[in-house]
């Protein structure tokens, strides 16, 4: 069981797994923002284009909080700046906690290289070569 938990903190610990993990979270906060985008102005832009929409009697645009109106279509921009925010916020954390990841997989190497390599055998049997001839002499 130990053997495999430290297969798996291996695993998830791979740059390229939290690098996807945080690609695939960004991707659904952007999917969002594009969402929005297209159900608050592109879809009422085609609307009011090709007169699919009632028309308001003044034919006015009226500002009123988080939408406005044209022609009787109506844009919520609100919504549109509200996933905006989300995908900001998102992505701040997402940064915050891949930069605390990567700190510590730093020290983690940092621990690992301040040991001393052990030198190859064949280093080894020249080194106590070298020691028997001297001790000959």
């Amino acid at each position: 069981m130990k053997k495999f938990l430290e297969e798996f903190k291996a695993f998830a610990l791979k740059g390229n797994v939290m690098d996807m993990a945080i690609g695939v979270i960004i991707g659904a906060a952007f999917g969002n923002i594009v969402t929005a985008l297209t159900d608050n102005f592109i879809n009422p832009l085609i609307a009011v284009i090709t007169g699919g929409a009632e028309k308001d009697e003044n034919g006015v645009m009226q500002l009123v909080g988080g939408t406005f109106t044209v022609r009787g279509v109506e844009f919520s921009y609100g919504a549109f700046i509200s996933a905006v925010i989300n995908f900001l916020i998102i992505a701040l954390i997402l940064f915050c906690l891949l930069k605390a990841v990567n700190k510590a997989m730093e020290l983690g190497k940092k621990k690992e290289e301040e040991k001393p390599a052990e030198p190859p055998k064949e280093e080894v049997l020249l080194t106590e070569i070298r020691d028997l001839l001297k001790e000959r002499k």
